[in-house]
């Protein structure tokens, strides 16, 4: 496989090359997101930080963050780290809803940054889909600019389902 993800992501836990090439490979396999120019600056195995630069497409009519960027940086931020961590042939994830609340302007680059434990998971998604057929996840992502203003909150919620539940039409 020319883009090994699980290998490289692993890598790049510790180092800042295998983090360019992470950054390289998201933007060729979610074209959508390669406008805004996201960059992942810091992930672990149970964190991510990821930068939404302060730039004209970014921008909104007042050249402050828009808000569309903001929520889109927030439901990236948590579903990266969510599949990372979670087996995709085993379980289906989609975001069911997205909610934000704004509380700063955005005059600079910023930083969502989102964390999620395996014992979140445990509890949380794991655990309940023993008894049902599928369980939503709440995301809740804070985003801060450079000065450490906190910009927005998103909480992202994600459906999480094994595969052998999913019923789609023939």
């Amino acid at each position: 496989m020319l883009f090994d993800q699980q290998k490289i992501l692993k890598k790049a836990y510790e180092s800042k090359f295998y983090l360019r090439l992470l950054n390289f490979g998201l933007n060729r396999m979610i074209p959508f997101n390669r406008p805004h120019g996201f960059t992942v600056v810091d992930i672990k195995p149970d964190r991510i930080k990821v930068r939404l630069p302060y730039r004209k497409i970014n921008f909104n009519h007042i050249r402050g963050l828009h808000a569309c960027a903001l929520a889109t940086v927030s439901e990236f931020c948590t579903g990266f780290l969510l599949v990372s961590k979670i087996d995709a042939k085993k379980y289906r994830i989609i975001m069911q809803r997205l909610e934000m609340d704004y509380h700063f302007q955005g005059k600079m680059d910023a930083y969502a940054q989102f964390e999620l434990s395996d014992d979140i998971l445990e509890k949380e998604v794991y655990q309940p889909l023993t008894q049902q057929d599928a369980i939503v996840l709440p995301c809740i992502v804070k985003i801060t600019d450079e000065k450490g203003n906190h910009l927005t909150t998103g909480k992202i919620y994600w459906q999480v389902k094994s595969w052998n539940k999913v019923k789609t039409k023939a």
